[in-house]
């Protein structure tokens, strides 16, 4: 049995598990407080620190490093490439170091399987990372020649979902035609056409709106509002990204707490809870546009896919489009042991980043 380790770095947290094929053996959340990070000026200066850590979590937990065929890492802010399963290179490294793409803790994903792999001797991967661009020609056009639609999404978790929804229905991914929405900290809707997926809502700066990001806005009304001498560049972007949506409306980002005002005559919460699902039916129309209307079902996944309101009211907006299938949470262990798995079962090759 195949024995590999999966980590995935997160901005407050460092996930690490072991499975054995497809069974899960071990998995823990390294949590990083505020305070241990704030030594670091960069991601990259974190690497020693996470490294030394998961190296003790594989101890405490008696895990002989010995025992590892393989290491799989998150993927990072890489160039744009397509889909599926990377050999870990040094050219991968040296762009995670430099981090032109920008700064996030996946970029240490890459370096700590790569690490691992060095010190054991065994591959090093990683898996469908957020640069993942299939998008069509014509998709990247977006009206003006200077801003193009870029690709970035959670690729992760919404490949393997789709992948376990094909595999469930007895089907494969690559055959079917599919919708998949992910509903988490940031929304993002991907039509995925036998295997590829042509066109997604970068879900930075388009698409719905979500628990603290503001999603697709009025263009000449946000141009007047950049200059209008109100906010700093920073303090607007903090508005858009963190600060919007859901939380600009009601002072929270969480859910729950949204489904409890309205349940109890909130009449902004109510409003507000209608307009996110109303604005996720919508982006899901618009991408069944883009496979002809020839959509085999409509996947919801991510952590609001557990709420049971939220999903009826997309559900009773998109339902003529497709089935409605609901994989709430995310699988990104899962997804990334899945990924290495299969490139050792000579069930896929893994892809030379260049």
């Amino acid at each position: 049995m195949e024995r590999i380790l999966a980590i995935n770095p997160g901005a407050t947290s460092t996930k690490c598990a072991v499975f054995d094929g497809e069974q899960l053996v071990f998995k823990k959340t390294i949590e990083h407080s505020p305070d241990e990070l704030k030594h670091y000026l960069t991601v990259f200066d974190q690497y020693e620190y996470r490294l030394k850590l998961v190296h003790d979590t594989l101890e405490e937990a008696k895990v002989p490093l010995d025992s590892l065929d393989a290491v799989v890492g998150r993927g990072g802010l890489l160039k744009p490439l397509k889909g599926g399963t990377y050999s870990v290179n040094e050219l991968m490294v040296e762009d995670m170091k430099k981090a032109a793409q920008g700064e996030h803790a996946s970029n240490l994903g890459p370096v700590l399987a790569y690490n691992f792999g060095r010190e054991l001797a065994i591959p090093a991967f990683i898996v469908d990372p957020v640069s993942v661009d299939e998008m069509e020609a014509v998709a990247r056009i977006s009206g003006s020649p200077e801003l193009p639609r870029v690709s970035m999404c959670h690729t992760l978790n919404t490949k393997a979902v789709a992948r376990k929804v094909a595999k469930d229905l007895g089907k494969r991914y690559e055959d079917l035609n599919l919708v998949v929405t992910h509903l988490g900290t940031g929304i993002s809707v991907s039509p995925h056409r036998k295997g590829q997926m042509i066109d997604v809502n970068n879900a930075k700066e388009e698409g719905p709106f979500s628990p603290d990001r503001s999603g697709g806005l009025p263009t000449m009304a946000l141009v007047k509002l950049c200059y209008s001498s109100k906010y700093t560049e920073k303090e607007l972007v903090g508005k858009l990204m963190s600060k919007g949506g859901v939380y600009a409306y009601l002072g929270t980002t969480d859910l729950r707490a949204v489904e409890k005002m309205a349940a109890e005559g909130n009449q902004q919460a109510e409003i507000i809870l209608q307009a996110m699902a109303y604005q996720i039916a919508k982006e899901i129309g618009a991408m069944a546009t883009t496979l002809a209307g020839e959509v085999d079902y409509i996947i919801l996944t991510g952590g609001m896919a557990h709420s049971q309101r939220l999903v009826e009211e997309i559900t009773r907006r998109v339902k003529f489009i497709a089935p409605v299938t609901v994989v709430p949470g995310e699988e990104e262990m899962e997804a990334l042991a899945g990924g290495a798995l299969r490139v050792l079962r000579n069930e896929e090759k893994a892809q030379e980043y260049k």
